[in-house]
């Protein structure tokens, strides 16, 4: 459905020049969002899709081993989409405390997203409302260490940004003026927590999720905090327990259609064509992680049984593998940790892995070695690019 734009526009001063920066309206859409019969369809699909994937504990003896690693893809993903060049290995280095092989500064942005993402779940486990202040001091996390740190982490901007372009004048788009950010982002959190609206909370997300790119309340971070939002508005809303539900690696895919859509709601008011899209993705996102936590669980049962009818050692074997389960990029301090043997009888395990080609030394040094479960991180970095 096309409807006249979203917003209205108001003159504002950016580098030296008068722009017209774009105030969206309040959510929800008016008129109401159309749910024909095929949206209300993809609705159904993708909301199964979640289920499914919500499920995900039945599959997994242990899920948070795949929440560990399947945060961290997404980190990566989704920093990517913002110019980083980290992979999923320079991630787990950089937390292994070892040098990555990629500028300082991207690695850190990646951690920082893990450690944004961390922080907003544990509020909510703890009661915490998803609202302004939680988004506020997950920017803070998110822009911690390296760059961004001038970037008044955990302040709404008071300045007026832009989006493309080389300079405010020929931008692709402008958001709010500085003023009107701060009754922009009540409004948002007023329609996230409005019960009298009654929309299924995926259309909440989706919805939530437009909202929050075009007021761009901050100075940097915005689109890692807005792809944020989505696992925060899912796991509040009850269709996830555990923060699975990623759509960074669609959005990357489809990265020119993705900001085509955003803009044709802005102008033109076409929520519908931009709903399509996002429960596409959902349905593709949801279905891709339970076929990934399925593999893993395949890898996970063929390693073992290789690993116990192996004979002599296979205890300290297992324990070994299980390290690698929890890290599959790890040193054997961390073994020696984790599983409680001595560094001798660690050592000599990971080396038995690494003869059965299910582990790999990184690093060609007979001190300080660091060891690769490669057929997880392989599993885990299909079709991500760059990784």
């Amino acid at each position: 459905m096309l409807r006249d734009s979203t917003g209205r526009n108001e003159s504002s001063v950016a580098g030296g020049e008068t722009v017209r920066a774009f105030v969206p309206y309040p959510l929800p859409p008016m008129p109401p969002l159309e749910l024909d019969g095929t949206r209300q369809a993809a609705l159904e699909r993708a909301t199964l899709a979640v289920g499914r994937l919500d499920s995900i504990a039945l599959l997994l003896s242990d899920p948070q081993l795949f929440l560990y690693a399947y945060v961290r893809r997404e980190a990566v993903l989704s920093s990517q989409i913002e110019g980083t060049q980290s992979s999923l290995s320079d991630l787990l280095l950089f937390e292994l405390e070892e040098t990555p092989g990629v500028p300082f500064d991207d690695v850190v942005e990646v951690s920082n997203y893990v450690a944004a993402l961390e922080h907003g779940m544990a509020r909510l486990r703890e009661g915490f409302p998803l609202c302004n202040r939680l988004l506020r001091d997950m920017h803070v996390q998110l822009m911690a260490r390296g760059r961004g740190t001038e970037k008044a982490p955990g302040e709404f901007r008071r300045s007026q940004n832009w989006i493309g372009g080389t300079r405010p004048g020929n931008a692709r788009f402008v958001p709010p003026p500085a003023q009107e950010v701060e009754p922009c982002m009540a409004a948002l959190e007023g329609f996230i927590h409005d019960e009298k609206a009654k929309l299924p909370v995926l259309l909440k997300a989706a919805l939530a999720h437009v909202q929050f790119e075009t007021i761009h309340p901050f100075l940097d971070g915005n689109g890692r905090l807005g792809r944020l939002l989505i696992a925060l508005l899912l796991h509040e809303g009850g269709a996830l327990t555990q923060p699975l539900l990623y759509l960074s690696l669609y959005f990357k895919q489809h990265r020119a259609l993705y900001y085509e859509l955003l803009d044709r709601v802005r102008r033109q008011g076409d929520w519908e064509a931009w709903v399509d899209f996002f429960l596409e993705g959902v349905e593709t996102t949801a279905t891709g992680a339970v076929n990934t936590a399925r593999r893993l669980v395949e890898l996970f049962q063929q390693d073992s049984q290789r690993v116990q009818a192996s004979g002599r050692g296979a205890a300290n074997l297992m324990r070994t593998l299980e390290a690698l389960r929890q890290r599959p990029l790890t040193d054997l301090g961390q073994v020696r940790q984790q599983t409680g043997i001595s560094f001798p009888t660690a050592s000599k395990a990971m080396l038995t892995l690494v003869e059965m080609g299910i582990a790999r030394e990184l690093t060609g040094q007979r001190r300080n070695r660091v060891f690769v479960y490669d057929a997880y991180l392989n599993i885990l970095n299909e079709d991500g690019e760059a990784l």
